[in-house]
């Protein structure tokens, strides 16, 4: 390519990289700003979104969410934006390096989800089953979070309704939670008359992700496809910098 040219795509793509961050960054910014006035003020974000969710907890919970997603992406845009109109190679290679650190991470995630799922349940069974058998029913967060997977994975317990045999709801109530019933009146005593509702909720939510691995994976694969391209164009502008 002729100088011109070269220097034609150089601006191009510096372009690009300015407004696909400037997008990140005002994204993570909305998102941090929502975050930190649900977490300020969670009655007013029910009160308007009130039928989303009822439970000032599952507020607090997502705010947090929102809050260190959107930092994340503030930061990410921040580096992608500055370092592209800037010219500057430190910001640029930070870029790089956050969006890299980002993707290893994603990868790990995944293959340890996909090599170690019985590890994963051995581990989580022998620490959520004594929290569900001694806290269930005293401690009202982790009440609450129970009751609501409960109800909408359509399960009971980690691994089956076993878990709460004798727990302190058990003890208590001399029964097992209602979601675990499905709301009915049948006792457990005869768990075959409700079966798919008495199935664990590592199972079932395991089940759910195999149901869309589809959905799963084409998002997965749209975003890695992003943070790919985001870390050549970043590099690409780096190199160019440096010849300069």
């Amino acid at each position: 390519l002729s100088p011109g040219a070269k220097m034609g795509c150089f601006t191009f793509i510096k372009v690009m990289m300015i407004l696909f961050n400037l997008a990140i960054f005002l994204g993570g910014g909305t998102l941090l700003g929502v975050g930190i006035w649900v977490t300020m003020d969670g009655q007013s974000f029910l009160d308007i979104f009130g039928a989303v969710s009822s439970s000032v907890l599952q507020v607090v919970n997502v705010s947090y969410f929102l809050i260190v997603i959107g930092s994340i992406l503030l930061v990410i845009g921040f580096l992608g934006c500055c370092g592209a109109q800037k010219e500057s190679k430190c910001l640029l290679m930070m870029f790089f390096s956050v969006v890299l650190i980002i993707f290893i991470a994603e990868i790990a995630a995944a293959v340890v989800a996909l090599v170690y799922t019985g590890l994963a349940e051995t581990l989580l069974t022998a620490v959520v089953t004594p929290l569900l058998k001694e806290k269930y029913g005293v401690d009202r967060s982790l009440t609450h979070i129970w009751n609501v997977t409960m109800s909408e994975v359509h399960c009971c317990g980690l691994n089956n309704y076993t878990d709460f045999t004798d727990s302190y709801w058990y003890q208590e109530h001399e029964t097992y939670p209602e979601p675990c019933s499905g709301g009915g009146s049948l006792p457990l005593a005869h768990p075959h008359l409700r079966g798919c509702l008495l199935q664990g909720c590592f199972d079932q939510i395991l089940e759910e992700i195999k149901t869309n691995a589809g959905v799963v994976g084409g998002v997965a694969a749209g975003i890695a496809a992003l943070e790919i391209a985001a870390m050549a164009v970043s590099m690409y502008l780096y190199c160019e910098l440096d010849q300069k």
